[in-house]
């Protein structure tokens, strides 16, 4: 059975600030994990949902995890930035973690035993996925670390700038240096693709 989520204590408002916020969770008060739940959530799904290009479950499950982790690292939360880009930088660890992990193989026993599966793409997934989009994802994907976290975190998980470039210890300017060279090349590798 799930137990219901614990209501927030009188003192939290849908106008309480994020550090009160986080104050009250630290001191023991679930009601204030829900009201930051509640408000991060829908942000870093829908990052994520960008990230597996398209992928509700694998999203959804990612983004479950993403809070799983979150909760466990929350006390070293030292709020240089916003918890939204700080929770965007586990979601896209956690995403890349995701890439990185072996996938298992299929081989079946019998040849004979085996159906043909129809490869065709879902009509949803198709719809929603141009062949522009993929490349540009797959060239995304392949930029420096640096460069790919900038993008991924401006783009595709909407932070603003200055939340980037304070969740990495660097300036605006930096960040946008960043922007601009990330740009050419994926601006490159995707002439080079057409070539």
């Amino acid at each position: 059975m799930v137990k219901p989520a614990e209501p927030p204590s009188p003192q939290i408002s849908a106008s309480t600030d994020e550090a009160e916020l986080l104050r009250a969770y630290r001191s023991g008060d679930r009601g204030a994990a829900n009201v930051l739940v509640e408000r991060t959530y829908s942000g870093v799904y829908a990052a994520l949902f960008r990230l597996t290009g398209g992928d509700p479950d694998l999203a959804a499950d990612l983004t479950q995890e993403t809070y799983r982790r979150a909760w466990q690292a929350l006390p070293r939360f030292e709020g240089r930035a916003r918890l939204g880009t700080w929770l965007y930088r586990i979601a896209y660890t956690t995403f890349l973690n995701q890439l990185r992990r072996p996938r298992p193989v299929d081989v079946p026993a019998d040849d004979e035993s085996i159906e043909p599966v129809d490869k065709a793409p879902d009509p949803e997934q198709s719809a929603t996925s141009s062949a522009i989009d993929l490349r540009l994802r797959a060239g995304v994907l392949e930029l420096p670390e640096s460069l790919r976290f900038t993008v991924t975190a401006r783009f595709w998980g909407d932070r603003p700038v200055s939340e980037i470039a304070a969740q990495e210890g660097i300036t605006t300017v930096a960040i946008r240096k960043r922007l601009k060279k990330a740009f050419g090349l994926l601006a490159e590798a995707l002439r080079e693709e057409t070539r």
